[in-house]
Parts: C-alpha cells; structure tokens; sequence
C-alpha cells in the first residue's frame, strides 16, 4: 500500500500555512494522501501575523481563524521552536520528507544608504515593530525620548510605526500589548510624528483602509501639506488604472483642504521630500535633510537641489524588509530572495531536487498576507507535478515518529499545534482580569512553559 506524501514547510506563517491547505485540497490528499509537518522557530505560528501586524490591527489579525482551520487537520503537525539549521539541517530535512518548502518570509530591515544611518537614535522599523509585538528575541525596553520622529517611508508599516508613536499608551491598552511595551508606551514623549516619501500621494503605498485608520484616533491630527498633493501624467495613469491608489490620493486631497485641528499629537504626511541625510551631534539625531523633489511625467521622480532640515530627534527607517539568508540554499543578495522558478529551488541551472521556496522568501516582502496564496498554489502544483513525474527524492525515514524521535534526540525542546492552544488559553487568561482579550507572553521560557513544551 503506497504512504502519503511527506511534505516539510518551514515556516509556519501564513506562506507555510497557505502551502498546506493547497497540499490538503490537492488530489493528492486523496490518495496517496498528504502528511505535512510545519517547523517553526518561534514557539508560536502565524508568523507575520503575531510578530509584524500592528497589535491595533484585529482586523488583520482575524485572518488566524482560517489559519486555523487548515492547523486543525490530522494531517497537520506544527514542531515549534525549532530553528533551520540549527536545531534540523536540510540533509536531515531531505532524509525524512519527499519534498522541502521554504516559506520563511522577512524580518530584517532593507538598508538605507544614506550618511547618518548609524546615529544613535537611528532606528530600523522592522525592530521598533518586533519590539511592540514582544518579539521574545529582541530588547524589553525602547527609548522613546524624542518629542518630535520622523518616519522614512511610505508603505504601511511605516504607518503602523508611525500610528504607534503618535497613539497614546492607554488608547492601545484595550489590544493584546505586553506588560512592557504598555510601560514602554507610557513614558514615549513623542507630540510630532512626519512621515517623509519622496514621490507623490498617487504613488504611495499604503491600503486605503490603513491610512483612514490613521485619522479615527482622538488623539492625532492627521495634517498634509496642500503643495504636496500634484500629479503628472503617470500619476494620473495611476488613479485611472489602480482604484486602491485613486482612493488613497481622493483621502490625502481631503485631508489638505480642511482646517488644522486640536488633537493633541501632530502626524504630518509629507510628499516630494527625498531623505539625504540624518543629521547627527555628538553621535545622536538632531535632524533630518531631505532634498525636494518633482515629477518627471512618467510618476518617478527627480531632485530640484532644494534642501530643508527637519528639527526631529529620531528617525525610523520604513522603507521595506529583507528575508534572512538561508543556509544551504541559492541566494540572490540583491533581491533578499532565493533563486527560484514556479517555486522549484534553482541552483545552477537546475532544480535542487526535492526543494521549494513560496511567499516572501521567494519574491520579496512586497504585497499583502493574502498574496502569497497565489504563490503557495503554483509552488505546490509544481511539487506535486515532480512528484507525479518520480522526480522526488526517497526519504530514508519516512514515518512520522522518526521526526519526533530526531528532535527527543536532539534535546530540542519543540512545541505542537495541542501546545499552541495551551499559549493561547494562558494570554486570554492574563487578559481576562483586565476586560482585554489577551495579553501577549514576551519570554520564549514563559511560552514554552505555557505550552507544555
């Protein structure tokens, strides 16, 4: 009798767990049937979702109900706090599964060359975002001494950092925020938030909807400067073929024709305004120089060689992430990607056998979370076509066990989906007391211990 086809994801966010569900809905989960483990180094899943979307955003947050669902099947494990390669190489990988996926997606901060990057005070987005969402691998403290930041960028993490300063502590209070980031938030002296972007509001990119968000707070005044809403011909090409970019011009052009307000924190949005440099005394930001810029008819931009020094005392680089290289596989470093085609691994010139990439690990950090269900179908249809064809790898030890027998072994101290709803009972319950829904565990030790590791 033929076993089912073993399948390792790793990376248990939504791009690993977007893979899965493409297996399970696959003819192949029918006969031979499909068995699938998701590794994963964080003792918890759901990836970006738990460690890179704004703890204010629930809405996104609802999208863990249908990650759920696919968790939920018996032909689903999740070996959690387990890290590639320490804990299991790619070998090792290979010896028990027909096939590998890689779905590892990015935490690190894409690099700004600009002078001044290394001030103190100079800080990279994706830290700042890993630190309110207890992040358990990243400081519990962080300085927030300046009344006046700017923001570099123009995407939507720029505006989750960018609402989180501008928000007051209390406001967040009602959200799954740690202990420390509450404390944290508390003593943030920020009155002025400027987000800097160095094209225009038609080329912006956040979604409507986030950037509406911004301006529901009692607390922000949301301002834009009526010179900085200006559109070319490649602007306007936009508008007419993108409705997300015409809503998001249509909200800016509102927000500069109407009367400054009184609510108490400032957040300017600013256009045209190309970062130069971050200005620096006695090895801290004092200042940030942005160089004007203009439409070139086409929706790029040129400089005007007209120069303005931004009186701020922090600066938070949002300008996109980078995925973390990966051991043992190809790698493109200007792309931050894995070498790939249809999700086949290539390694020169040819297919490294048995070994797949599908979300951000294959085409970069750009698009929304349910964009990388396109990937997941096409880096699955292709896998299971090499598997039709015979063109996968035997695994030496194919039964499940043998996996769980390795990690014992190895002494890795791995958490499992049972596990998971253990972490996830012990937040709510911190929550309960104080009418919240959860309260995040920061410490790996706390959530291994709460989930039975």
């Amino acid at each position: 009798m033929p076993r089912p086809l073993r399948v390792a994801i790793v990376g248990a966010g939504p791009a690993g767990i977007y893979a899965a569900d493409a297996l399970l809905k696959s003819e192949a989960a029918a006969e031979p049937g499909v068995s699938i483990d998701l590794f994963e180094r964080m003792p918890a899943p759901f990836g970006l979702i738990r460690y890179g979307v704004a703890p204010d955003h629930p809405r996104i947050k609802g999208i863990i109900t249908a990650l759920h669902q696919v968790l939920d099947k018996p032909q689903v494990r999740l070996f959690g706090n387990v890290d590639y390669p320490n804990d299991i190489s790619l070998d090792e990988l290979h010896s028990f599964y027909d096939a590998v996926i890689f779905s590892t997606g990015a935490t690190a901060d894409r690099a700004l060359a600009i002078p001044g990057v290394e001030l103190e005070g100079s800080y990279g987005a994706a830290d700042f975002v890993s630190w309110y969402d207890g992040h358990p691998d990243v400081p519990r403290t962080w300085p927030l001494e300046a009344e006046k930041v700017a923001v570099l960028g123009v995407g939507n993490v720029a505006l989750d950092v960018a609402r989180i300063l501008a928000k007051t502590a209390d406001e967040l209070l009602p959200t799954e925020i740690p202990a420390n980031v509450h404390d944290g938030l508390k003593a943030n002296k920020a009155l002025e938030v400027h987000v800097f972007g160095r094209r225009g509001p038609a080329q912006a990119k956040f979604s409507p909807m986030e950037l509406r968000e911004l301006d529901h707070s009692p607390n922000i005044e949301v301002i834009v400067n009526p010179e900085d809403i200006d559109y070319d011909e490649g602007s306007i090409a936009t508008r007419r073929s993108n409705k997300q970019a015409d809503m998001v011009a249509k909200t800016l052009e509102n927000w500069a024709i109407r009367d400054i307000g009184e609510r108490p924190h400032k957040l300017f949005l600013h256009f045209f305004e190309s970062p130069a440099e971050i200005l620096g005394e006695d090895g801290k930001v004092v200042g940030l120089r942005t160089e004007r810029t203009e439409l070139d008819g086409t929706g790029n931009v040129k400089g005007t060689g007209q120069f303005t020094d931004w009186d701020v005392r922090s600066v938070y680089r949002a300008v996109g992430y980078l995925s973390d290289e990966l051991p043992k596989l190809p790698w493109d470093v200007d792309s931050g990607t894995v070498p790939d085609e249809g999700g086949r691994v290539i390694e020169a010139g040819g297919h490294l056998q048995s070994t797949y990439v599908t979300g951000w690990i294959r085409r970069g950090p750009i698009g929304l979370i349910g964009h990388t269900k396109g990937d997941a179908n096409e880096t699955v249809a292709n896998l299971l076509e090499d598997h039709a064809g015979g063109r996968l790898q035997t695994p030496a030890a194919p039964a499940p066990e043998a996996v769980e027998a390795f990690l014992a072994e190895r002494n890795v101290r791995f958490t499992t989906w049972e596990g998971w709803h253990k972490l996830d009972a012990a937040e709510k319950a911190l929550g309960e007391p104080q009418g919240r829904e959860r309260v995040k565990l920061v410490e790996r030790e706390d959530m291994l211990k709460a989930s039975g590791a």
